[in-house]
């Protein structure tokens, strides 16, 4: 459906307040087509920060200063700086770094044109800021594993490997799952932020197309709603997969008196 008709259709002519049909023909499907790059960043950032997670919670947690020092450096330097000056550092320090060496006697960012796209800054940025987060989050549950656990698994001749991969790393999993979660759809919601370096995700496209339009209400009230979407999805999602981790906690079935009681 082109913008006219959608102006027969509803019978409107177009005026100087909020344009319904340039938000269903234009915006919406532009929107529609930027959420995989939005995705694309959600998952691989948080696959890439989750992993980076567990030794920097491993590290945090040691009693030795070499380890547990660094990585406190680390989940503090995360957490206390905004994101957006995480990612200017990383696209504009790292660009400036990589566009004075050279690979074969030319370029580095000429040799390698992947480091030109900024996409890969934005997963770099968020992956590190997502293992500081979750890597305070995963000490914490680390922390809260029952003891007993663990020397239950000592009690059948274990490893220390083999208890952390068997009983202290998956119990800590489904410990701090819901702070997982939350941590996962704000990470969706950071992803707006690759915007600012020229990623063509959902706010960027927005962007684009409010620089195009001079249009605010239709593009930036389109992005909300796409967003909403995505992490009512999202968190159908985290909730069925907390459901399924933790089996154990379900509340058992009501078993009515009169079939316990035998004749």
């Amino acid at each position: 459906m082109t913008i006219e008709q959608c102006y027969a259709f509803l019978n409107t002519e177009p005026g100087p307040g909020f344009n319904l049909c340039y938000t269903l023909v234009t915006v919406f499907p532009a929107l529609i087509k930027a959420i995989p790059i939005s995705l694309l960043l959600l998952v691989t950032s948080g696959i890439i920060g989750n992993l980076l997670a567990v030794p920097v919670a491993l590290a945090r947690v040691s009693r030795n200063p070499l380890l547990w020092m660094p990585s406190y450096s680390f989940i503090l330097l995360m957490r206390g700086t905004p994101l957006l000056v995480q990612i200017y550092l990383i696209y504009y320090g790292l660009g400036e770094v990589f566009g004075q060496m050279t690979l074969f006697g030319q370029p580095l960012m000429k040799a390698l044109p992947f480091l030109r796209d900024g996409i890969y800054y934005a997963i770099f940025a968020l992956s590190l800021n997502t293992a500081g987060y979750t890597g305070e989050i995963l000490r914490g549950a680390i922390l809260a594993v029952p003891h007993g656990e663990i020397e239950a698994g000592r009690a059948f001749g274990m490893s220390r490997w083999m208890i952390f991969r068997r009983i202290t790393l998956p119990r800590a999993i489904r410990i701090c799952l819901p702070a997982m979660s939350t941590e996962t759809i704000l990470l969706l919601k950071a992803t707006a932020l690759a915007s600012t370096i020229t990623v063509y995700e959902v706010l960027g496209t927005a962007q684009f197309l409010r620089s195009q339009s001079y249009r605010i209400y239709e593009t930036l009230l389109s992005a909300g709603i796409v967003y909403i979407v995505l992490v009512f999805i999202l968190t159908r999602i985290l909730n069925w997969l907390e459901r399924y981790l933790n089996k154990d906690r379900e509340r058992p079935l009501a078993i009515p008196m009169a079939q316990t009681v035998k004749p």
